[in-house]
């Protein structure tokens, strides 16, 4: 009974139902005798012409014998307080999305097959599929930041709950909309890190108070996660989870690291006043801080990601006598996660201390 429901929930027909519910409309005309697969041996269509409002997007597969046709739309948000996001940083980030991606290269549970669903998404496709890491992801943040901020800030609890719910809901639907999921990789996701949250919780104020004070916040924050990202199961073929782990990974490390250094010199940029703190009417004058503070965080990410990508990257390929032309050489182990780890990492610190001190300098806080 328990078995025939959850391979139900496995159906990829379930998603296409979703899909044409949304307005994803599906076209189907033969081709070609052959078939085209994904790197999983999955059935999958070509995809032609793929219109989203006025988007218009083209997709191809080498044999396929199908062409598709869709109509649909999607759009995401995001924002937050530096004292809030380091309980992010630490259990949405680090602990749920790292065992999230490496479930997926542990289970090895293919994506839905395509026909009958319609795939938004080409790059992920030789990632596996449970669980969705997407909608891990938007439940730890949303609630993480819920939980964070409930007694910090005066708002109406029940306003926060109905907003991290929806926004945690609205992600996790789209990652059946595109076709990137069923329907148990979305339900495992949820509930896999509704647990970890419930299992991590008591211990969230330990761990911030460690690494805030110790002194081995440094060592352990990048030591640990560079292990974990070398370490990162292997397998078969080329996939970007390797890879994408050792971003989220790199930024973690570097946030964690800003924000012990931030701590040792008392730049910690606390709100003043008493708990808890009033949430500051949206005006012209906040509208413009945040977009200058948003526009020179970016210029310094980008321009740190760049500098950083390009000079880690000359080193290792200088290291192991690689060509600098070869691009396949950045799917090796020995050189996607250093690079990988080196930059981001670059950018989490750049954050967390460089960008605040910046508005510092300009006023801007």
């Amino acid at each position: 009974m328990m078995n025939s429901f959850l391979q139900s929930l496995q159906d990829p027909h379930l998603v296409a139902s979703f899909q044409r519910y949304c307005g994803l409309l599906l076209q189907v005309e033969e081709r070609l005798a052959g078939g085209c697969s994904n790197s999983h041996g999955n059935a999958s269509g070509s995809q032609g012409p793929v219109e989203r409002g006025n988007v218009f997007k083209t997709s191809e597969c080498t044999n396929g014998n199908r062409r598709y046709k869709t109509n649909g739309s999607h759009q995401y948000p995001y924002g937050q307080d530096k004292e809030d996001s380091r309980g992010m940083t630490g259990c949405a980030v680090k602990i749920v999305m790292y065992l999230g991606q490496a479930s997926k290269d542990i289970i090895k549970w293919p994506r839905p097959l395509s026909p009958p669903v319609v795939k938004l998404e080409t790059r992920v496709d030789a990632e596996y599929g449970m669980p969705s890491t997407h909608a891990m992801a938007a439940t730890a943040i949303s609630f993480t930041f819920l939980i964070a901020t409930m007694y910090r800030y005066k708002y109406s609890v029940a306003f926060g709950l109905l907003a991290s719910t929806v926004l945690s809901a609205l992600v996790s639907l789209s990652r059946l909309y595109t076709g990137m999921h069923t329907v148990l990789d979305v339900i495992c996701g949820v509930l896999i890190t509704a647990v970890l949250m419930a299992l991590t919780y008591p211990f969230w104020n330990i761990l911030d108070n460690f690494q805030l004070t110790s002194p081995l916040t440094p060592i352990v924050a990048i030591v640990m996660p560079f292990f974990m990202s070398y370490t990162y199961p292997a397998l078969d073929h080329y996939s970007p989870t390797r890879g994408d782990t050792t971003i989220i990974l790199g930024v973690a490390s570097g946030c964690t690291v800003g924000f012990w250094m931030n701590y040792q010199y008392g730049r910690t940029y606390e709100p003043t006043g008493s708990l808890p703190f009033e949430i500051p009417s949206i005006t012209l004058e906040v509208v413009s801080l945040a977009i200058a503070r948003f526009l020179i965080g970016i210029l310094v990410l980008v321009a740190t990601r760049q500098v950083v990508k390009t000079l880690s990257l000359k080193v290792l390929y200088a290291w192991f006598d690689i060509a600098g032309h070869d691009m396949e050489a950045r799917k090796r182990l020995e050189i996607e996660v250093p690079y990988k780890f080196a930059t981001y990492s670059s950018i989490g610190f750049n954050a967390t201390v460089i960008v605040p001190l910046l508005y510092q300098l300009l006023e801007l806080l």
